[in-house]
């Protein structure tokens, strides 16, 4: 995924397949949305190299720009629009935590089997309607407290509509990367302003 500049709310989203002789593309480019800042890089694997005054932090209402692993599928749906991929129904009691003076930031947790929850501020994701279908994404996977948390895919609220920090799309489109995704096959997410993605597409075997 890659947007115009680090400021850049809209970007496009191409999907690729890993083969033998390099990458596939599969199906068409996907119009999305990132944080309503823009991106900045990953606070926790800053690539040498890259300069930029924008390095991802808690509540800084930017996406984080590198490469992140995709976790795990959740929505309000009792059952997963893939079986190929860890499943999370929503319910009233599912949290993520951005509360960065919390035992449990930058978690998705339950928070009926948290025996003494220590945080003052979280996302009741039931509530999100934009989180009717969504994937973790591995960002911040230390926990590193202040460099950002609970980053997913989700349905976005439209065009130039950013988000807290989030990549989102389309419903119908998030649908078809969802069951597409496979966790055997270890999928990620790359999302980069375009000129970072040029430089950086060969020395990082890129698609």
């Amino acid at each position: 995924m890659t947007t115009t500049d680090w400021n850049s709310v809209n970007g496009t989203l191409t999907r690729f397949e890993k083969i033998s002789t390099g990458w596939s593309r599969v199906g068409e480019e996907i119009s999305v949305v990132v944080g309503k800042n823009g991106l900045a890089w990953d606070a926790v694997t800053v690539a040498h190299g890259i300069r930029t005054e924008f390095i991802k932090r808690e509540g800084d209402g930017r996406s984080p720009a590198g490469i992140f692993l995709l976790k795990q599928e959740f929505g309000f749906d009792s059952s997963p629009v893939t079986n190929k991929m860890q499943y999370l129904p929503l319910t009233g009691q599912i949290e993520c935590v951005d509360d960065v003076k919390s035992r449990s930031y930058n978690e998705v947790v339950n928070r009926n089997l948290i025996s003494l929850p220590d945080w003052h501020s979280s996302e009741k994701m039931r509530e999100v309607e934009q989180y009717k279908l969504g994937i973790i994404v591995g960002y911040n996977p230390g926990d590193v407290k202040s460099a950002g948390s609970c980053i997913f895919l989700h349905i976005w609220r439209g065009p130039g509509n950013g988000t807290a920090g989030c990549t989102a799309m389309e419903e119908m489109r998030l649908r078809q990367i969802t069951k597409s995704l496979d966790e055997k096959k270890h999928p990620i997410l790359i999302q980069l302003p375009a000129a970072v993605y040029k430089r950086l597409r060969n020395p990082w075997r890129l698609p």
